[in-house]
């Protein structure tokens, strides 16, 4: 592995820069499957992603198959995707609807709450055998919060709600949308791969300096449709501000912001069921929290899973690496429930246009990424990336850095055990206004 610093964070000189062998040495991937994803929460999937009983989905989550499921009683576990007799995979389809998990091996079957019950031949075993031990297994701890379910493989993590910390009111204004009927994961996916570094991923779901230069086609196509053009300068459009949640996660996220790239919805009716949605939002929550919620937001829960507020839309996303080089990503739709059709056409046609694998914009980053990864093969005459973007400013714009040096300096501590200081900087009020009930929700 290589040695000598990960990063270097120079407060003095307002200096970061990361050494971009963290990003080809495949010792480093290893070390972080372990230290990375084997010590964090990670997002498995949505509640909504699970209507009926029985239902399920097989993914791979930090590396590890898993099934995500709902039981008959209506209960949520997590199961290894893995038979306990001679280790096949159970669910070798990415969804369906079961009350068996049945191995195709040698026929083993288990429910869906991960008790065997189907076992041929029982009586071909020993008086001492314990069925009871071969159950399915579960990661070490699971928890949900407003309907997001996580999984770690550690067992000394923090509970859930303290890992999340700042991360939390962010996935508040999210859940909040959905009023009195919930949010829900819009059925289909976006999935693909690219030859990146998974950490260049991170990095660019939460950069907004790169969007503009980007994504020219896409905001000259959306400018013609009569949304509100990109200012050479995004951050003096709105309230702008990278912000620090602890714990490695971090957002950007504006107030008051009229550019939301995507393409408004169409006609009279579109404007009039926005409109009488935001009302709706209004009566519930008041106008502050509502004010934040119509603002833009790129969340990243540290280590890797995504969600944004922006284009017309709601995205989570999943990313895995499945090499040094290469990255498996995953996204979905997160929309309310009993949504205007007008509204929810809109926001379909953005998830396709703008986030789809062959939209107007996601092929944009995909060459992005490609190309810094390519460039990295330069090697260690030019051995650090600069991340240093609004490190001496009072306020630390959407378009900075700010966030991109949060999550690095919480992977170094999980790779190296140093620990750094948060950056100071000032963020705007109105961002942070506070959710009426103080993060009370009903269960």
């Amino acid at each position: 592995m290589i040695s000598g610093p990960f990063i270097i964070d120079d407060r003095k000189n307002a200096t970061f820069r990361v050494r971009r062998a963290t990003m080809t040495d495949p010792d480093i991937l290893a070390l972080e499957q372990a230290v990375v994803f084997g010590s964090s929460w990670l997002y498995v999937g949505h509640d909504s992603e699970l209507p009926r009983p029985n239902d399920w989905r097989a993914r791979d989550v930090g590396g590890r198959p898993v099934i995500f499921t709902r039981d008959q009683d209506g209960g949520v576990h997590v199961f290894y995707n893995v038979c306990s007799h001679r280790g096949t995979t159970l669910c070798r389809e990415p969804q369906g609807n079961s009350r068996v998990f049945n191995c195709f091996y040698h026929s083993w079957g288990f429910e869906t709450t991960g008790e065997l019950v189907h076992l041929p031949g029982e009586e071909a075993y020993g008086d001492g055998f314990d069925r009871r031990a071969l159950d399915l297994k579960s990661p070490p701890r699971i928890g949900c919060y407003r309907d997001f379910w996580f999984l770690s493989y550690s067992q000394s993590a923090p509970a859930l709600e303290d890992y999340l910390g700042g991360a939390r009111s962010y996935l508040d204004l999210i859940a909040d949308q959905g009023l009195d009927g919930g949010m829900e994961v819009v059925r289909g996916s976006h999935e693909y791969t690219m030859g990146a570094n998974w950490k260049l991923l991170v990095e660019n779901s939460f950069d907004a300096y790169h969007v503009a230069p980007t994504h020219r086609r896409y905001l000259k196509m959306t400018a013609e449709l009569g949304a509100p053009p990109l200012s050479k300068e995004p951050g003096e459009r709105a309230i702008t501000s990278a912000v620090d949640l602890g714990n490695g996660h971090a957002a950007i996220a504006t107030a008051r912001d009229p550019f939301r790239i995507g393409r408004p919805p169409a006609g009279e009716q579109g404007e009039r069921a926005a409109a009488a949605f935001r009302s709706r939002l209004e009566a519930a929550y008041g106008p502050a929290w509502t004010e934040r919620m119509y603002g833009i937001r790129n969340l990243v829960v540290y280590p890797s899973l995504v969600v944004i507020d922006l284009v017309g839309g709601i995205i989570i996303r999943t990313l895995h690496p499945t090499g040094v080089g290469s990255v498996k990503v995953t996204a979905w739709e997160l929309a309310p429930r009993g949504e205007d059709p007008v509204l929810r056409a809109s926001r379909l046609d953005n998830f396709l246009t703008f986030w789809g694998p062959a939209g107007l914009a996601t092929p944009d980053d995909v060459e992005a990424l490609e190309c810094i990864q390519h460039g990295l093969a330069a090697g260690e005459d030019v051995a650090w990336s600069d991340v240093s973007r609004g490190m001496a400013a009072e306020r630390c714009r959407h378009s900075d850095e700010l966030q991109m040096r949060v999550f690095w300096r919480r992977w170094n501590q999980a790779m190296t055990g140093e620990i750094a200081a948060p950056e100071l900087h000032v963020v705007p009020t109105p961002l942070l206004a506070e959710r009426p009930d103080a993060y009370v929700v009903a269960p």
